[in-house]
C-alpha cells in the first residue's frame, strides 16, 4: 500500500490543466449539441474557438508548472512543455477556424468535428509529455482513432471514406510495429540475467538505465528499430509514407492541415524525447538509421512532387520532405543541444506556412473538397490580390525563400547539421530545397500568370471567379502573413515571448 501512497503523492492535476480543459470543452460542445435547439448549435464553432483562446491565454500568462515527473512517472514536465502546448493549441485554433470555411460548403454535422479536434489536441499534448510507454501508447491511440474518424468525416465522399480505410489499415500496422517494439524492450529489460534489469521498463528513466548497460544487445536494437519505424509512420517519413498522398487528398481540408502540422509535430517531438532520453546511448545505431530515413524522405518526396498536379497530394509530398528536414535536426540533437530549439522554431515556421496555404485551399475548394488542382489557380492573384499574396507568402515560406520565416527555419537546421558534422545530410537537405523550388514556384507561376489557353483551364479555375472572404478570415490571414515576415526578419520575438 505504501507504493500507492508514493504514486498518489506525485499526482498534481494542475500540471495538466490545459489537457483537462480541452476535454471539458469538448464535453460542453457535445452537451450543447444534444440539449440546445438547432439555432443555438450555430454558436458551437464560436464556443470552441473562444474556449481555446481562453486556454491559450492561460498557458501563456498563467503560472507554469514545476518541471519534474508526475503521476507516478507517467508525465514529464520539461523546459519546453509550455511552448509545445502553445504550438498544439494554435494549430487546433487554426484547424477549428478552417472548419468554419469547410462546413459552409458541406451539408455535414459540425459539432462532432469540433469535439474531436479538441479531444485529439488534448491527447497530443499528453503524448509529447509522456514519460512512460503505457501513457505514450494510450495517448497515441487516442490521437489515431480520433484522426481516423475525422479523415472519413465526409461520409458522402468516396475519397474521404477510402482515405479513412487506408489510414485504418496502415495506422494499425504502424501501431503494431510500435507496440511490438515496446513489448520486446519490456521483455528483454525484465531478464534477470542481464545487468541493470528492471520490471519498470515502461518508464523512460528505468529503460534508459537498462539500455545504457545493454547497448550491444541485439534484441534491444530490434526493439528500438521497431519503435522508430512505428513513429516514422506517424510523421510520414520514407519508406513508411505510402499513406500520405491518398489520405491527404481524401480527408477534409481542415483535417489534412491537422495531419500535416499537429500529427507530424507530435511524432517528431516524441522521437526527440526518446533519442534525447532512454535511447541516447544508442547513438552509433540510431544516427545511421535515422539519417537513412531522412535522406530517402527528402529525395523521394521532392522528386515525386515534381510531376504532381493535385495540390492536396502536393502538400502531402511536401510534408514528407519537411519530415526529412526535421529528422536532420533530430540526428544533430545527439551532439548539438540547441538543435532542439532549431526544431521547435522550424515547427512554428512550418505551422505558419502550411496554414497560410491550407486557408487558401479551403476557400478555393468547392463541394468536391478532394478535387483541387494546380490548374485551378490560373490567374488566382489577379482576381484575388490579397489571397494571392497570402498564397505567395505561405508557399515561399515552405520553400525557404528569404526573408520569410521558413528560410530561417531551414537555415537553423542547416547550421546545426554543419556543427554536428553531418555533411552528407546537409548536402542532401540543400539539394532537396533546390528541387522543391521547381514545384513550389510552379504553383506560384500558375497563381500569378496566365500561361495556358482557355480550353486547357480547369472548370474550377480561379481565372473565372473571385472569392469572397469575410473580414475575420482576412484578419487571420493577415496575422499569419505578418508573423511569417516578422519571424523571418527578427527571430528574437519568439524567444522573448516563450523562452
Amino acid at each position: 500500500m505504501d507504493i500507492f501512497k508514493v504514486i498518489a503523492g506525485t499526482n498534481d492535476w494542475f500540471v495538466i490543466y490545459p489537457e483537462i480543459s480541452f476535454g471539458v470543452l469538448a464535453l460542453v460542445i457535445l452537451m450543447i449539441d444534444v440539449f440546445v435547439p438547432n439555432k443555438g448549435k450555430r454558436l458551437i464553432p464560436s464556443i470552441a474557438i473562444v474556449g481555446q483562446v481562453v486556454i491559450l491565454l492561460g498557458v501563456i500568462f498563467g503560472r507554469e508548472p514545476i518541471m519534474g515527473e508526475y503521476f507516478g512517472g507517467m508525465i514529464q514536465i520539461g523546459s519546453f512543455s509550455q511552448i509545445i502546448r502553445i504550438f498544439f493549441i494554435i494549430s487546433s485554433l487554426l484547424v477549428s477556424y478552417l472548419g468554419i470555411v469547410y462546413f459552409s460548403k458541406q451539408i455535414l454535422p459540425s459539432s462532432e468535428f469540433y469535439a474531436l479536434v479538441l479531444v485529439i489536441t488534448g491527447a497530443l499534448m499528453l503524448l509529447v509529455q509522456s514519460n512512460n510507454f503505457v501513457m505514450l501508447f494510450i495517448a497515441l491511440e487516442t490521437v489515431t482513432v480520433g484522426l481516423l474518424i475525422l479523415i472519413a468525416y465526409s461520409r458522402n465522399s468516396e475519397f474521404s471514406l477510402e482515405a479513412g480505410l487506408k489510414f485504418l489499415i496502415l495506422g494499425a500496422l504502424s501501431s503494431s510495429l510500435l507496440l511490438f517494439g515496446i513489448v520486446l524492450l519490456y521483455g528483454v529489460a525484465g531478464n534477470p540475467t542481464l545487468p541493470a534489469h528492471t520490471i519498470d521498463a515502461m518508464n523512460f528513466v528505468a529503460l534508459g538505465n537498462f539500455i545504457d548497460a545493454n547497448s550491444s544487445n541485439i534484441l534491444v536494437k530490434i526493439g528500438i528499430a521497431l519503435i522508430i519505424c512505428g513513429l516514422a509512420f506517424k510523421i510520414g517519413a520514407f519508406p513508411f509514407q505510402i499513406w500520405i498522398p491518398d489520405v491527404y487528398q481524401g480527408a477534409p481540408t481542415p483535417v489534412t492541415a491537422f495531419l500535416a502540422v499537429s500529427s507530424k509535430a507530435a511524432g517528431i517531438i516524441v522521437l526527440l524525447n526518446l533519442v534525447r532520453g532512454p535511447f541516447f546511448e544508442m547513438q552509433e545505431f540510431l544516427i545511421p538509421l535515422i539519417s537513412i530515413i531522412a535522406i530517402t524522405s527528402i529525395l523521394f518526396a521532392n522528386v515525386a512532387a515534381l510531376s504532381q498536379t493535385n495540390v492536396k497530394r502536393l502538400m502531402g509530398l511536401s510534408g514528407i520532405s519537411h519530415a526529412g528536414y526535421l529528422l536532420v535536426g533530430v540526428v544533430a540533437s545527439f551532439s548539438i543541444y540547441w538543435a532542439i530549439l532549431a526544431i521547435i522554431f522550424y515547427l512554428f515556421t512550418y505551422l505558419l506556412g502550411s496554414f497560410g496555404v491550407f486557408f487558401i485551399m479551403g476557400h478555393m475548394a468547392g463541394t468536391d473538397d478532394e478535387d483541387q488542382n494546380v490548374a485551378d489557380y490560373q490567374n488566382f492573384a489577379k482576381n484575388n490580390p490579397f489571397l494571392g499574396t497570402s498564397l505567395l507568402v505561405g508557399i515561399g515560406s515552405l520553400a525557404g525563400i528569404p526573408p520569410l520565416a521558413g528560410f530561417i527555419g531551414k537555415l537553423l537546421l542547416f547550421i546545426v547539421a554543419f556543427q554536428a558534422q553531418l555533411y552528407l545530410l546537409l548536402g542532401i537537405a540543400i539539394l532537396g530545397v533546390v528541387i522543391s523550388i521547381y514545384y513550389y514556384f510552379g504553383w506560384i507561376r500558375d497563381a500569378f500568370f496566365s500561361i495556358w489557353s482557355d480550353d486547357k483551364i480547369s472548370e474550377n479555375s480561379a481565372m473565372k471567379k473571385s472569392i469572397v472572404v469575410t473580414f475575420p478570415h482576412k484578419a487571420l490571414l493577415a496575422i499569419i502573413i505578418i508573423c511569417t515576415l516578422l519571424l523571418g526578419i527578427y527571430q528574437g520575438v519568439l524567444g522573448e515571448i516563450f523562452f
